[in-house]
């Protein structure tokens, strides 16, 4: 029989044995190394590594992991140029690298860094080749992708062409098995490569390669590969929730962030190989992160009182800043304030420091120094006296006439680089020196934030006064011929009256107008205030021939502001007596002695009933003689 028959006839006899898929997987990588070239071959040493959940994953499974299935194929090919069985070279635990031996709930870890190794020698090839391992299953507690513990992962790496000769990447550390919820995370998961090319890194989506169905598949597929699907809201750039976000830096490699949500969290980082600026290569490392609440015995910590990212605080006032000690578990203290070419320290719980010049400094606490449970904290302090924003008005006092706003404020650290305007009446500004028109009269409480170059801010208010001026000649009017009319302007201080036809003064307020025949005069007064304010408005005086009172036969009092009351209009009348409203049975529905006051269809605070209603007014004439008016009215609903 063939042996590459056989071998394969064995694979998949052996394969039938496999009970379970397995959930223990934890990650993996793939590398290479160039080992030269010998009779028109390139060879090459590749190392897979598979990390192993010893703590949770079953024995069988992990057994079962042993030997790999390698596949090799030519790039953009379907069919294997060669399938192996390989057996692990090493297998030996990886420490969880956290050292911290002061927290008091240390969750218990099993990792194993399985290693397989394999020699090829490629023929010359203008594509390159793709080497793949695949495996079921991912540890099943995992809780940003969809179904871990039945979907398999796929581990390869990509050698260039055989004109590229090429060296991959190397992950430089393992990959920490315990992160503490809301601590920092600093991980550095940079890489080395052997040619010197130059390297970028960032988040990538994790590959899928094997299932419940087949856990071991022989031959490992071609590409492409299938990715993951992600729970919501967790992604390829997002694998964990956190404040800040947990990011990696594409120039050094470093993740950060501050993890906010306990769980296993699968992550791939890719590292990307860059030779004279195009990019010949990629590999990538799969991993679980696991965030735990760490109870650490003592813990550091320095409040932040600024809107900057890990500043205590942005003083702007003066160099003195008396710090805030908010640590935990603490018998001693020891405080570095970060002023470069002095040794300043203190022991104290919460000191108080003068710092000598202006600038940003790194302020580090350690909390039980010397002992076997410290911890340390460190905040930036940024010292730039002195700050302070105000600001000058000028311009019109009269709604509708633009006054002028004037930035007064001053910085040591200049520029100024920023402005907001509240002027008071809801409108706003981010001009340096703007200018405003009220609407109307009043006062207005204006607010000036200013900010300079290194963000100190401060805030300035001003009461600004406008005139609240209007400009009113009185109601419209009509009187009978023969009697006078005393005006009552209001506004201001000064008045001016046009035309002067039967007034006996034009610059008053209150002139009296005397009418000895009947017509129609319309007056116009020029009204300036106290604070220069000027208008007009107008009045319209009707004289007729006689008295007379005006009353309406029907009204229709719906709410339209269209005919909603019943009353009289009288003309050359002195006064009122009564006016009274009678329903049909002779109940009085409504009284008054106003003669501005009119009925609103309403009975006992109901609306009254459709239909025909009766009146009666009592009145003083002109010249004080008693009389007497009636009739009716319709009310339309």
């Amino acid at each position: 029989m063939n042996n590459r028959l056989f071998v394969l006839f064995f694979a998949i006899l052996s394969l039938s044995c496999f009970e379970a898929a397995a959930s223990h997987i934890v990650g993996g990588e793939m590398t290479y190394k160039y080992r030269g070239d010998s009779m028109g071959y390139h060879r090459y040493q590749v190392s897979l590594i598979i990390y192993e959940d010893c703590q949770n994953g079953q024995p069988e499974a992990i057994r079962q992991d042993n030997p790999a299935y390698i596949a090799v194929y030519p790039a953009g090919s379907i069919i294997p140029y060669r399938v192996d069985s390989i057996p692990f070279t090493t297998s030996i635990p990886v420490p969880a690298n956290f050292t911290n031996a002061c927290v008091s709930n240390i969750p218990p870890t099993c990792l194993l860094k399985k290693t397989f190794i394999m020699y090829y020698a490629f023929p010359n090839n203008s594509t390159g080749y793709i080497i793949d391992n695949q495996r079921c299953c991912r540890n099943n507690a995992v809780m940003n992708i969809q179904s871990p513990g039945d979907k398999g992962s796929t581990y390869y790496c990509y050698i260039p062409p055989s004109y590229i000769p090429n060296n991959s990447a190397v992950f430089k550390n393992y990959p920490p098995q315990i992160i503490c919820l809301n601590n920092p995370l600093f991980y550095d998961h940079s890489a080395t490569d052997a040619d010197g090319d130059s390297l970028s890194y960032g988040f990538a989506t994790p590959l899928l390669g094997a299932s419940d169905a087949d856990i071991k598949p022989w031959p490992p597929t071609p590409p492409p590969f299938d990715t993951v699907l992600y729970n919501a809201p967790y992604s390829s750039q997002q694998p964990m929730t956190g404040y800040p976000a947990i990011q990696v830096d594409a120039r050094t490699g470093m993740i950060t962030g501050t993890p906010n949500r306990i769980g296993r969290y699968l992550v791939t980082v890719y590292c990307n190989e860059y030779r004279n600026g195009i990019l010949i290569n990629t590999i990538t490392r799969e991993f679980q992160f696991v965030v735990t609440d760490c109870s650490k015995v003592v813990i550091a910590d320095i409040p932040i009182f600024s809107g900057e990212p890990n500043t205590y605080i942005v003083d702007c006032e003066d160099y003195k800043i008396n710090f805030v000690n908010t640590s935990s578990g603490g018998f001693a203290y020891h405080w570095d304030f970060g002023f470069p070419g002095v040794t300043d320290t203190s022991s104290a719980f919460e000191p108080t420091y003068i710092y000598p010049d202006t600038g940003t400094f790194t302020v580090k606490l350690v909390v039980n120094p010397g002992s076997t449970c410290p911890d340390s904290i460190s905040r930036l302090v940024k010292v730039y006296p002195k700050f302070h924003a105000a600001f000058t008005d000028s311009g019109g006092r009269c709604p509708g006439l633009a006054v002028s706003f004037l930035d007064l404020s001053t910085a040591s650290i200049k520029p100024i680089t920023y402005w907001k305007w509240y002027f008071g009446d809801g409108d706003s500004s981010l001009v340096q020196n703007p200018q405003h028109t009220y609407k109307f009269g009043g006062v207005f409480d204006v607010m000036l934030i200013s900010m300079n170059v290194k963000d100190c801010a401060d805030t300035a208010l001003k009461h600004v006064f406008i005139d609240n001026f209007g400009p009113f000649a009185g109601n419209d009017t009509t009187i009978v011929k023969g009697e006078k009319i005393q005006f009552n302007a209001t506004g201001g201080t000064s008045y001016r009256w046009s035309p002067p036809d039967f007034l006996d003064d034009t610059t008053v307020f209150d002139p009296t107008g005397f009418y000895p025949d009947a017509g129609t005069y319309t007056y116009m007064v020029h009204v300036t205030s106290p604070y220069g304010c000027s208008g007009y408005d107008t009045i319209i005086v009707t004289v007729v021939n006689q008295a007379a009172f005006s009353v309406p036969t029907a009204f229709t009092p719906n709410g339209d502001g269209l005919n909603d009351f019943f009353k009289p209009v009288a003309i050359g009348y002195r006064g009122l007596n009564y006016f009274r409203v009678f329903n049909r049975w002779g109940e009085e529905v409504f009284f008054t002695t106003n003669l501005e006051t009119g009925w609103d269809g309403t009975n006992h605070k109901k609306p009254a009933d459709m239909g025909t209603y009766f009146w009666e007014i009592s009145f003083k004439d002109r010249f004080g003689k008693d009389g007497n008016m009636k009739g009716d009215v319709t009310l339309i609903r």
